[in-house]
């Protein structure tokens, strides 16, 4: 059996993939259990044996072990030297921060699963409207063939894009699942999900809607 070492003097936290992961479809598992967990809360906390395992439910044997290094080994955690803090404020007013920083032409908005914009940057307001009823549209039809995209092509992401010819997107619709609520994050030009700013998004609607 594998031996695992907990490291120690870390706060941890999911990167931006682990994050997107987290909360990419509504299937509770393990992994995704565990990467909610770290962003329930207003700060991020230290690595600790006790710790793990209330975050992992598992309170004897490695398994809680095993699935933390699953979730480091595909990128989706990361240990930092101090303690990282939500982003503070109501969500009008983070939102605006950190949307832009996730598309290379700035602009991006969150809808909701009534196909209203919770936020938009960069978008004329019709525009923002428009992508955003479109989004619900999208959620529908998805869920008509949902069977078809998991169970025949293997397929399991949620996520729709309008592509140029070299396959770059032009605008994508990521669906992202906090607690009952589902959101659709909207990005116009080529997405920049690899940035913390990410992280911070979906850490701050967690703190208001995972219950």
């Amino acid at each position: 059996m594998a031996q695992y070492r907990l490291a120690e003097g870390l706060y941890i936290l999911p990167t931006p993939a682990g994050a997107y992961y987290s909360v990419s479809g509504p299937e509770l598992e393990p992994s995704r259990r565990l990467l909610r967990a770290l962003i329930r809360q207003p700060k991020s906390h230290l690595l600790t044996s006790t710790n793990l395992r209330t975050w992992t439910g598992d309170s004897v044997g490695d398994a809680g072990l095993e699935l933390l290094y699953h979730a480091q080994s595909l990128g989706w955690v990361e240990g930092h030297p101090e303690q990282q803090i939500a982003p503070t404020g109501a969500l009008e007013d983070v939102l605006p921060r950190l949307l832009p920083s996730l598309s290379s032409s700035g602009k991006a908005l969150l809808a909701d699963s009534q196909g209203f914009y919770v936020d938009s940057q960069g978008f004329p307001h019709e525009t923002a409207e428009e992508l955003s009823a479109a989004s619900a549209d999208l959620a529908s039809l998805h869920e008509r063939h949902h069977k078809l995209l998991r169970n025949n092509l293997g397929l399991w992401t949620s996520a729709w894009a309008l592509v140029d010819a070299a396959g770059n997107s032009q605008i994508g619709f990521w669906p992202l699942y906090i607690g009952a609520q589902r959101f659709v994050l909207i990005i116009g030009g080529v997405p920049r999900l690899n940035n913390p700013a990410l992280t911070h998004l979906i850490w701050s609607l967690n703190m208001r809607y995972d219950e």
